[in-house]
């Protein structure tokens, strides 16, 4: 803010040409209209005396007539006209009708809410005489960073490739389950057997000796397990008889016979 007291005295007249001067012309009065502000506020003049409709149309005609007026000019001369008619109406109101304060109290408020006008202007002003970021000055950039690019390295012979190479073949190629034939003698096999052999045998005989010759290992076995429950079933059938004297002793077998001892067919 300016120092000096006029600095905000905005009954003074303001900064404006001579052609920028509204004056005015009254009966009993004659002059600037920032002045006859000035004194009515001392109480120096008598407002009573002054047309307010006379007020409004030269302020009108000055407006109209001035070309090149400043916006702000133009609003300083209406406050000052429109606070000039509020004071001569709180004038002529009757002193018991009035509910608000004295117009000398009310020319002091119009006084400080001007100095705060004129200071809230010289605040923007100096605001829009600062630095603007992106047309005087400019930001800092954002900084960008480090990239970090991260390679693999592998490392590894000839063999370990190929042995890779064979991990994956096996894993992806297609499994193949191939039974093997094994050696084996069937059921019906051997009950075609051992009812043909005991058939030509008239004594007991052990089991074994109705496997084929040559049967060892898995065929052996298999002829064995076959072989016995051929006898089961032919026993069943009631074609031959089984003879086994304790358990796991030797099973002996023969061709069944009737109840006089002869076999039967």
């Amino acid at each position: 803010m300016a120092e000096d007291g006029d600095a905000f005295d905005l009954f003074a007249p303001p900064r404006a040409a001579a052609d920028e001067v509204l004056t005015l012309s009254f009966e009993s009065w004659e002059g600037p209209l920032d002045l006859l502000l000035t004194l009515a506020r001392g109480q120096k003049v008598d407002l009573k005396q002054i047309s307010i409709l006379a007020l409004v149309e030269q302020y009108l005609a000055f407006i109209s007539g001035a070309k090149a007026l400043k916006l702000e000019l133009a609003a300083d001369y209406l406050v000052m006209a429109a606070w000039l008619a509020y004071l001569k109406s709180a004038l002529l109101l009757p002193k018991a009708m009035q509910e608000e304060p004295s117009p000398e109290e009310l020319a002091l408020r119009l006084h400080l809410r001007l100095q705060r006008l004129s200071a809230m202007r010289e605040v923007g002003a100096r605001l829009l005489g600062r630095d603007r970021l992106g047309r005087d000055v400019f930001a800092r950039g954002a900084p960008e960073g480090l990239r970090v690019d991260t390679k693999a390295l592998w490392q590894a012979s000839l063999y370990d490739l190929v042995a890779a190479y064979g991990q994956v073949k096996a894993r992806t190629a297609p499994a193949v389950h191939v039974v093997s034939r094994r050696p084996v003698m069937s059921l019906d096999e051997a009950i075609v057997r051992v009812g043909r052999l005991v058939g030509a045998r008239l004594d007991w005989a052990r089991l074994e000796s109705f496997l084929p010759e040559g049967a060892v290992g898995a065929l052996g076995r298999s002829a064995l397990a076959s072989s016995f429950v051929a006898i089961l079933e032919l026993a069943r059938q009631g074609r031959v008889d089984i003879r086994q004297e304790g358990m796991f002793a030797p099973i002996f077998l023969r061709a069944a016979t009737d109840a006089t001892g002869h076999v039967e067919a």
